[in-house]
């Protein structure tokens, strides 16, 4: 007996190295040799661990830098995001527990007795034991990968959180700057129309303009007080939303109004080797099919047989002054093996289920990695053509400029009708608003690029 109590543990330990689940390997990905929108960029491996840094103050505006610092520790989905990785490192430690022996220690004291007992005694007892499951066919091991791959896709996900927050409030960040752009445009414009109302009122009392020629002059000025007013709603809705990205209540919030201060950043030609490696949702869906993995072998485990060990050492003994004498010491040792027999195929169709969940998760990384791709092509696409757009913006505008105030002079000197003017100013005013938009779109397609590529273009040093 004494010669199998001293074999046993040896067994068990070459018997802990017969793991069931599957070897795992990162799934290939379709990643094409260069990208479409820019010559010489190239896909790189992910490795979303490189520092990604304050990308925010590539955009050179001091209140955005404020603002994209305080999102890390205001915002709630963040905290949420923080919240899930810390629940999921916990599983984590629960689970590598699992892989160690569990000691308890117990005690007790019972009085026992009755109208036919002889008569009445007290048993005490006292003992300290322990149980081991050993991981032979590599469950709990399984069971603990799987779990810290899940939790390094939790951290992933917190990555990932900040990122959208982060980029959310820089995009809202500047549709603001640009809604106080186009106020200051629109209070421009309306002081013009003004100007050129109160002339035609002078021209129609001199009887040199007709009625329809002030009508028209109020209805300019109506539509761009108008429009002004729609653009400070929108403002202010921004506000609001910048606000509650910062964890704070719209009331308690306020940003005074400024001109646009964004710089364009330009990316770099030594970005590309760094794509994909700072994608924090490709990390994450990499992580799923790992912990995916895992559960393959976890289910796997179930076909063979389970074994637990047992052992206590402790005393009992009618008086509590005697209890630990060596006289009323009691030990025990316990070795118990399970394994089923028949359950209808139920382990089978485990397995199966957990082969599907880990082709799901394959499937779903590379749509990632497909979709990252798909992103930073668009980004490409829109920083290269808004680069062009700005510049035949930038011609119409002036161009738009010099019609109005041509047209204006000649309406002054009666060579021209007012529907001309009105026209002129029309096409000057949206002239001026695109190109104002056109500025705004290049910097929220830089903050998407930015994204697309996890988090700035500084290199790992």
């Amino acid at each position: 007996m004494k010669q199998t109590l001293r074999l046993l543990p040896l067994a068990v330990s070459l018997l802990a190295g017969c793991a069931v689940g599957p070897a795992y390997q990162t799934p290939a990905t379709p990643l094409p040799a260069h990208f479409k929108e820019a010559e010489g960029w190239q896909p790189a491996a992910p490795a979303d661990a490189l520092e990604r840094g304050p990308w925010w103050t590539l955009f050179g505006d001091p209140v955005l830098n404020e603002l994209a610092a305080s999102v890390e520790v205001s915002n709630q989905n963040v905290a949420a995001a923080v919240a899930r990785y810390a629940q999921a490192r916990a599983i984590v430690a629960e689970q590598r527990a699992a892989l160690f022996p569990v000691l308890n220690l117990t005690g007790s004291a019972d009085r026992s007795g009755g109208e036919g007992a002889a008569r009445t005694g007290n048993q005490y007892r006292a003992s300290i034991g322990g149980s081991w499951e050993p991981d032979i066919w590599g469950r709990l091991r399984a069971g603990a990968g799987g779990a810290a791959a899940s939790a390094q896709a939790s951290a992933a996900d917190l990555a990932s959180a900040r990122l959208s927050a982060q980029g959310e409030l820089a995009l809202n960040y500047i549709a603001l700057r640009q809604a106080d752009y186009q106020m200051q445009l629109l209070d421009t414009t309306v002081a013009g129309y003004e100007r050129v109302l109160e002339i035609t009122r002078n021209r129609f009392a001199a009887g040199i303009a007709g009625h329809a020629d002030v009508l028209q002059a109020e209805t300019q000025l109506a539509n761009a007080r108008a429009d002004r007013l729609g653009v400070q709603r929108q403002r202010a809705q921004l506000e609001h939303a910048i606000a509650v990205l910062l964890g704070k209540a719209p009331a308690d919030f306020a940003l005074a109004a400024a001109a646009p201060q964004l710089a364009v950043p330009e990316v770099p030609p030594g970005v590309p080797s760094t794509l994909l490696q700072r994608r924090p949702d490709i990390a994450a869906a990499e992580r799923r099919v790992a912990a995916a993995n895992e559960q393959i072998g976890i289910a796997r485990a179930a076909y063979f047989p389970s074994l637990d060990l047992s052992a206590s050492y402790g005393f009992g003994a009618s008086k509590a002054a005697g209890l630990f004498n060596a006289s009323n010491s009691l030990w025990s040792l316990g070795l118990s093996a399970a394994q089923t027999l028949f359950n209808a195929g139920a382990t089978g169709a485990r397995v199966d289920q957990a082969r599907a969940g880990h082709d799901l998760a394959v499937a779903q990384y590379r749509q990632s990695v497909l979709a990252a791709m798909a992103d930073v092509e668009d980004q490409l696409t829109a920083t290269r053509v808004l680069a062009e757009q700005q510049e035949l913006r930038r011609r119409a505008s002036q161009a738009a400029d010099q019609v109005e105030q041509q047209l204006l002079n000649r309406y002054r000197a009666g060579q021209v009708g007012y529907t001309e003017v009105v026209t002129a100013q029309v096409s000057a005013l949206n002239a001026r608003r695109a190109l104002a938009q056109v500025q705004a779109d290049r910097q929220t397609a830089a903050v998407a690029l930015i994204q697309a590529l996890g988090g700035g273009w500084r290199n790992a040093p």
